[in-house]
């Protein structure tokens, strides 16, 4: 299981000492904490197959997920929550590699799903008078996780020993402050990356939109590499008598990077607009991840990367050329679920001699929830290589189930 970061552990008991300090015995305490607990949990079952145009065996993987946590009741203004999650592949269906691992290196194309039971979860809270407070290991998504997100698309996603305070003094500011010890990343205890992070954001909710601001501090503590982002993003939408609503979104962040040999600065801008017709949303984007003089490409290390820039992967890490990403999405509702298809044309933002034109691809998936709490999904991406990679073609067949 991944260790527990030591410092937050201790907080967080400290906290919870603090907080139940009022329940009279252990026995009320208990009785209190239970009282409304409630048990959550998910099955995930996904096929997934890797066609990469390379000398690698195809990967294929045939893999469950299981998490279950419990919620428990309020003690005061405290309580906690417990989550375990577990991940493996079944029925024999595991030919695939995850190289952080060292699980089947070179042997066929990389399926990020590494086996593992662990403690995905484990959290005191504080809520009131508009403070939530966390202590221990957590989710934490912030801004459709472009910058900082949980990577749920994989079995195994990533959490963080941190703690964490949002405020909320209106229905319209959100303040939101962490300290991260400890990234607890996609690929079990072999990419746990001890850290001193530190994230603030704060969000205002406009009349034409949600105005946010951000600071990202994130440092390295092995190796002392830091990265510092600050940002500004406004988004919104806005209808008219005729069913129209037209969408909008604009970002701009600048980053400085020491790896502590050299020190680089790269620049983020995102554009989007786009309009829901009849139920049918179509979309335009332009997303630059800068360069610094073809040295460095910006880096979003925290992100859910799959949701961006293609789903076959490719770009999880920028080019130090970087990335220049104009997409349109098409997507609705077809039958009982929703189809959803992406093309993206990728280009180098500082192009080198080798490296201008990076590709195009194209990405579909089609959803569709029935009974209670299930949800079965087809997906697909198809990418052709120009100056960078190699062409591939990714396909996920899932069924899942909360409860």
């Amino acid at each position: 299981m991944k260790k527990f970061n030591q410092s937050l552990l201790a907080m967080s008991v400290a906290l919870s000492a603090t907080g139940f300090a009022s329940v009279s015995s252990a026995e009320d305490f208990l009785t209190e904490m239970l009282a409304d607990a409630k048990v959550y949990g998910d099955l995930n079952l996904r096929y997934e197959t890797v066609d990469d145009d390379n000398a690698i065996d195809d990967g294929r993987a045939l893999t469950l997920r299981t998490r279950l946590g419990i919620n428990t009741g309020s003690v005061g203004s405290f309580s906690a929550t417990v989550e375990f999650e577990d991940s493996r592949p079944i029925l024999g269906v595991d030919e695939y590699s995850v190289p952080p691992t060292g699980y089947n290196v070179g042997e066929y194309g990389v399926v990020a799903d590494p086996q593992t039971t662990e403690l995905d979860q484990a959290f005191v809270q504080y809520k009131k008078d508009g403070v939530m407070a966390k202590v221990g290991r957590q989710v934490i998504a912030l801004d459709g996780h472009r910058f900082i997100g949980h990577v749920g698309w994989r079995q195994d996603r990533q959490t963080f020993d941190a703690a964490s305070v949002t405020f909320t003094p209106s229905e319209d500011l959100s303040i939101f402050a962490a300290y991260i010890g400890q990234r607890n990343r996609i690929f079990a205890e072999d990419a746990d990356i001890n850290s001193k992070d530190v994230l603030l954001n704060v969000g205002y909710n406009t009349g034409a939109g949600k105005l946010t601001g951000y600071y990202y501090g994130l440092e390295v503590d092995d190796s002392g590499a830091t990265l510092d982002t600050m940002g500004l993003s406004f988004s919104g939408k806005a209808g008219d008598a005729d069913g129209v609503t037209f969408l909008y979104a604009a970002e701009f962040a600048t980053q400085e990077s020491d790896n502590g040999a050299a020190d680089f600065e790269a620049d983020y801008l995102m554009l989007e607009g786009g309009l829901t017709v009849s139920g049918v949303t179509a979309k335009l984007g332009y997303e630059v991840l800068g360069s610094d003089d073809g040295n460095y490409g910006f880096s979003t290390p925290l992100a859910t990367l799959h949701k961006f820039n293609g789903w076959a992967d490719k770009f999880l890490g920028t080019p130090a050329v970087g990335l220049v990403d104009t997409y349109v999405t098409l997507g609705g509702k077809v039958g009982p679920g929703k189809l959803t298809a992406t093309y993206h044309m990728f280009d180098a933002d500082d192009a080198s001699e080798t490296l201008d034109e990076l590709g195009t691809e194209i990405d579909v998936a089609y959803a569709s929830k029935f009974g209670k709490g299930y949800t079965a999904a087809v997906k697909a991406a198809f990418y052709s290589a120009d100056d960078f990679s190699v062409d591939s073609t990714r396909l996920w067949v899932w069924v899942s189930k909360s409860f």
